[in-house]
């Protein structure tokens, strides 16, 4: 009797960690492209508010569900005549309820805003270039940093990242994608680029928490990987660790993991990578329309 309690025990620990089953299942979150709009739209005035206000505002969806914690993935620009598409996966927490306005009220966090800052900074460097930036809230984000020690949601979500990504690559066979994570969402955008199309040169890590891997040659030939880490992001004291589900390993942001470093000057924090000024938000810029990082605080 006692070995069956302290077993029960056992098991109720390991499930609190998310180590042994995923504390709600993880469909494949659907592909799609710009004949998807009409439905989303359809969807979301069905929804209500805010949701319906959404779409009155002009804003188009590939994906939207509201169910549970919720899903969307967010176009802004024309994703039908992109050369240049930056995918931004956001980290622990995001849900469909904090999509405009961010975890904690924290508008740094949040994937609209993020999205936003990218793209106007986009247009701003290179007004003549044709680029899309998708807001990626497609998976089951871990809801805190307990469910986050394990890698089981990361896992799952580039399974349907890394659809996506195959789907962009089809339609629009001769654009440049750039797979961009905050945080936890870092790891899911490696896991997703480690395989995904030629299309994809580029993974960025914001704050990153891990990439799957120990070091950024371990993934594949020909991807770049590049990585932002603030003195003041308290990402920088997770331990490099990594066991059988439990841990990330080393960070990106880890010189020796040996990303591309892009500057950090101007953040500050864990959310301000993409802040209108920062070094980073005008590096990313660079990346993503294939010039490179331009360290300045425009």
């Amino acid at each position: 009797m006692r070995r069956r309690g302290a077993a029960r025990v056992a098991l109720s620990a390991l499930l609190g960690v998310n180590l042994i089953l995923p504390s709600r299942p993880e469909p494949v979150a659907a592909t799609g492209f710009v004949e998807a709009y009409p439905v989303t739209a359809a969807a979301m005035r069905a929804a209500g508010h805010p949701y319906a206000d959404w779409v009155a505002d002009g804003r188009r969806f590939l994906t939207f569900d509201a169910r549970g914690d919720g899903r969307a993935v967010e176009v802004l620009g024309d994703l039908a005549d992109a050369d240049r598409i930056a995918v931004l996966v956001p980290g622990v927490g995001s849900t469909l309820a904090d999509f405009d306005r961010g975890l904690g009220g924290v508008a740094g966090r949040a994937p609209a805003v993020q999205a936003a800052q990218l793209y106007r900074r986009l247009r701003s460097t290179d007004p003549s270039a044709r680029v899309a930036v998708l807001a990626w809230l497609g998976y089951d984000p871990p809801d805190g940093v307990v469910a986050a020690v394990s890698d089981a949601s990361a896992r799952r979500g580039a399974i349907g990242l890394a659809g996506l990504l195959r789907e962009l690559a089809t339609r629009r066979p001769t654009a440049t994608i750039t797979v961009i994570g905050h945080s936890y969402g870092a790891l899911v955008a490696a896991l997703a680029a480690a395989h995904a199309p030629a299309q994809v040169g580029d993974v960025v890590s914001l704050g990153g928490v891990g990439a799957g891997v120990q070091r950024a040659d371990e993934l594949r030939d020909g991807l770049r990987f590049w990585a932002a880490e603030a003195s003041s992001d308290w990402i920088r004291r997770v331990p490099g660790v990594r066991l059988p589900g439990l841990g990330y390993g080393r960070r990106p942001g880890d010189p020796a993991f040996g990303a591309r470093p892009l500057p950090v000057d101007g953040v500050s924090g864990h959310d301000g990578y993409l802040a209108t000024g920062s070094a980073t938000l005008g590096a990313l810029a660079g990346v993503v329309l294939g010039t490179g990082p331009v360290e300045d605080a425009r």
